[in-house]
């Protein structure tokens, strides 16, 4: 199973469409070899804790891992953080494929990021920070606030409440990717008044097509151009009744 595993996921990695041109991703052995060790990890640590929904080794690869891997190319260099990174999607992928490359994954819950130390020990990962916190306290902490190139976040929250909780966190002149499904058309439109207070502009915005898979993704790019104000992010409650 393995070697076919690790041959579909290479083909596949060949055969994705980002803004409907294929062929830009490559999955090297030591990338894809890493990519399986990680999903028998992810399989058998779901048995004991909620980590995934999708338990075919099919669906992980093109799902979790070939989707994580989409927003390579948009990345800036240095230093990135996965805010609400869950089971590592994308953060840890991102590290997988860019060994080299600082990454923070931060989450509220620690059962998950104990199962993400434990990824990268197997995996030999270093520079790898975890950070055991909620987006909306971490982001008024001094040695979160501001200091990453580039941030990403998948499945956590519309696009208002997102950008909240995540801007602040981004250098001035940073990217934030965020991995969206095919609501983020109309979360864009609802989140002008959030970029403009949070001081962001829409660089680009990408269609993903996963081969095999009938499902819209997409991300977005979005680049910040001045400081955050200090009452961002607000506290939790805040932010859910009134969003910005």
């Amino acid at each position: 199973m393995k070697n076919e595993w690790i041959k579909t996921l290479q083909a596949k990695a060949q055969e994705l469409q980002i803004d409907a041109e294929a062929g830009k991703l490559v999955v090297s052995d030591a990338q894809a070899e890493g990519l399986y060790r990680y999903m028998e990890l992810l399989l058998e640590w779901n048995e004991k804790m909620n980590l995934t929904a999708l338990t075919d080794p099919a669906d992980i690869m093109s799902k979790h891992f070939l989707d994580s891997a989409a927003g390579m190319g948009f990345l800036p260099e240095g230093t990135i953080a996965d805010i609400g990174t869950g089971a590592g999607f994308p953060g840890l992928v991102l590290k997988v494929m860019e060994p080299e490359r600082p990454v923070v994954l931060m989450d509220a819950l620690q059962k998950r990021l104990t199962f993400l130390q434990e990824v990268s020990r197997e995996l030999g990962l270093s520079g790898v920070e975890f950070a055991h916190d909620r987006a909306e306290d971490a982001g008024q902490k001094p040695q979160y606030r501001e200091q990453y190139d580039g941030v990403v976040s998948r499945a956590v929250a519309a696009l208002p409440v997102l950008l909240e909780y995540c801007v602040p966190f981004i250098k001035v002149g940073g990217l934030f990717l965020a991995y969206k499904g095919p609501a983020l058309k109309e979360e864009l439109e609802q989140s002008k008044h959030a970029l403009k207070v949070l001081g962001c502009s829409v660089e680009s915005v990408h269609n993903i097509a996963l081969p095999g898979e009938d499902w819209e993704h997409l991300i977005a790019v979005i680049r910040k151009e001045k400081p955050t104000h200090h009452i961002y992010p607000r506290r939790q409650a805040k932010i859910k009744k009134d969003p910005l």
